[in-house]
């Protein structure tokens, strides 16, 4: 028979998590652990750090002219700071912007105009097909001359893909090139892997940003992406709006 000091007495415990005088008792003679901190204060202050964020961030993205229609509901002299900064991005961008447009390549020049120019900066280029019925590389042009015009800072070029390599494969275009100090650094062959003839600028510029050529809080990129999902919005709400004059329509219906 156990000695009485080497017997188990065995504690009625209901919760030890509950804040009751009891367990307060059992933690202190270390029968039962110290109850973990509570969750709640730290999603709180999360919570309240993400909107102290999203406040300070909410005129990013925005032009001089988006700014300026803010004035009758944003503090002037916060308005003034990011004007200032806007005013900055746009000079450095316009010193920068020595292309424009989409620069057609011969075989003779691609070494100068690709290969060694990259060592001054991402130059993209686009091989397309020969054929007039290939969608995607027309869909590809056109995303290509927008994107020359948009980001006149990154070197955009096109050339046919049998006039750059030799018996290369119809259904490999379009092919894009990304090179950057001398080498390939990014090869998307057809399409398939953004969003087919779906292909859009939204994709351009998550190819920008993927490969270094353009921040991922690029105006341009913030601008397009705030449009979008207000177009997204004002799509979705008068969707509701149609769908609550159906209903309203059907309810005076069953009234006749």
């Amino acid at each position: 028979m156990a000695a009485p000091g080497d017997q188990r007495i065995a504690v009625p415990i209901d919760d030890p998590n509950a804040d009751t005088e009891w367990n307060d008792i059992l933690r202190k003679h270390g029968v039962i652990p110290e109850k973990p901190p509570s969750p709640t204060p730290m999603i709180q202050e999360a919570i309240e750090e993400a909107r102290r964020l999203a406040h300070e961030n909410r005129l990013e993205g925005k032009d001089l002219d988006e700014l300026d229609e803010l004035e009758d509901e944003e503090d002037e002299e916060f308005l003034e700071i990011y004007r200032q900064q806007r005013m900055k991005e746009l000079s450095a961008l316009q010193k920068k912007s020595v292309h424009g447009s989409v620069y057609p390549l011969s075989k003779p020049e691609y070494s100068r105009e690709v290969t060694d120019a990259s060592q001054n900066g991402p130059v993209f280029v686009l091989l397309t097909s020969s054929l007039g019925t290939n969608v995607e590389s027309r869909v590809l042009s056109e995303l290509w001359r927008q994107a020359a015009r948009e980001y006149g800072d990154i070197k955009f070029c096109e050339m046919r893909a049998s006039q750059a390599i030799e018996n290369y494969p119809e259904r490999n275009c379009p092919t894009i090139l990304v090179y950057n100090k001398g080498d390939i650094v990014k090869q998307v062959v057809t399409l398939m892997t953004m969003h087919g003839v779906k292909t859009n600028m939204l994709d351009i510029d998550k190819l920008l940003v993927d490969v270094g050529a353009i921040p991922d809080n690029d105006m341009r990129v913030a601008k397009r992406r705030r449009e979008v999902q207000d177009a997204e919005e004002e799509k979705l709400f008068s969707k509701n709006i149609r769908s609550t004059s159906d209903h309203k329509e059907e309810d005076d219906d069953d009234w006749d």
